[in-house]
């Protein structure tokens, strides 16, 4: 057999091979070194990320994660299977439905979630294969349905006393989801399912996460002058700058070589999109500051809900469905 004969030290091996404890005697630093050097940097990253919450207000690493993804499964529904969107839409519908007539009741208006969210989940199949007219059809029987709900709610004494803001602004507020939802949402799923649209859509969310990027980068470096103080304390007009830039620019290489428009065309679609996007950007930010609330929700760790994040694109979606109308 074969081992360490008895009574002689297992380490005596390394005074007779001073070689070998050498090198384990510097392995042995080594990963002390790289546990230490792990350490700090874990530490300098911590302080850094610390740094950019603070001066941005928000996760901005995962916020980036979840982009990606979102971004992601956007491309996949738009240029893989055109069909797909629609499961995406439906998806984002019901959430953004969701969370604004939760936002909405948490500021005293009865707004009926089951309704608000079947109308807005049903008024994207109906866009996608029933066109313009279907989607004037959902978007009104979305309406009926829940104003009826309402009415019937109404007739029980329990939820009666429990609206703080009268039948009547209940009935605006719920009617307010399903145009400011469900209506400007279907007009990026009637765009996509045209033939051809799906590019158009693209196009219009690009410029529009453009202007939002722009507005974000440009305000956080050199933002001094604010745009909307009692609106959005945080828009300036250096980053509106910053989006201008950004949304012209897009919208000249997106014209060019993917909707096959000349430049003016870039230029005036930037345009548009800048002015939707920004205006999308503070109502959404005024209906917040209303409510007394600073995120729709926390669905989106990073980016608040979903509708925040769809606060620049749904009056985008509109416009961007005009131009396809008019150009496309």
């Amino acid at each position: 057999m074969t081992g360490v004969p008895d009574g002689e030290d297992p380490g005596a091996g390394d005074e007779r091979h001073p070689a070998r404890s050498e090198f384990r005697e510097s392995m042995h630093q080594a990963r002390i070194d790289l546990e230490r050097q792990l350490e700090t940097s874990r530490a300098q990253f911590d302080q850094a990320q610390e740094r950019i919450n603070a001066r941005t207000g928000r996760n901005l690493l995962l916020a980036i994660v979840i982009g990606v993804v979102f971004g992601g499964s956007l491309l996949l529904s738009l240029l893989v299977v055109k069909e797909l969107f629609m499961v995406f839409a439906v998806v984002v519908a019901a959430f953004a439905s969701s969370e604004l007539a939760a936002a909405l009741r948490h500021g005293g208006y009865l707004v009926p979630r089951i309704p608000t969210v079947v109308a807005a989940v049903a008024a994207v199949p109906a866009a996608y294969y029933g066109g313009g007219a279907g989607q004037l059809v959902a978007v009104l029987g979305g309406m009926v349905l829940v104003v009826t709900w309402r009415l019937v709610e109404q007739a029980i004494p329990r939820i009666r006393a429990g609206s703080s803001m009268g039948l009547a602004r209940d009935l605006g507020a719920g009617l307010f989801v399903q145009g400011y939802v469900t209506f400007l949402a279907t007009f990026a799923v009637v765009l996509t399912a045209a033939d051809g649209g799906q590019w158009w859509t693209l196009a219009f969310i690009i410029t529009a996460v453009a202007t939002d990027t722009g507005a974000y980068a440009f305000g956080l470096a050199f933002g001094k002058h604010p745009m909307a103080p009692v609106i959005s304390p945080k828009k300036t007009w250096e980053g509106f700058g910053g989006a201008a830039l950004a949304s012209l620019v897009a919208g000249v290489i997106l014209a060019l070589f993917m909707l096959g428009q000349p430049w003016w065309f870039g230029l005036v679609f930037g345009a548009i999109i800048l002015l939707t996007a920004t205006l999308g950007d503070l109502a959404e930010s005024l209906i917040k500051r209303d409510l007394g609330i600073k995120d729709m929700s926390s669905w989106l760790p990073g980016h608040g809900g979903f509708l925040d994040r769809l606060d620049s694109i749904l009056p985008s979606a509109a416009v961007a469905y005009a131009a396809f109308r008019l150009f496309g």
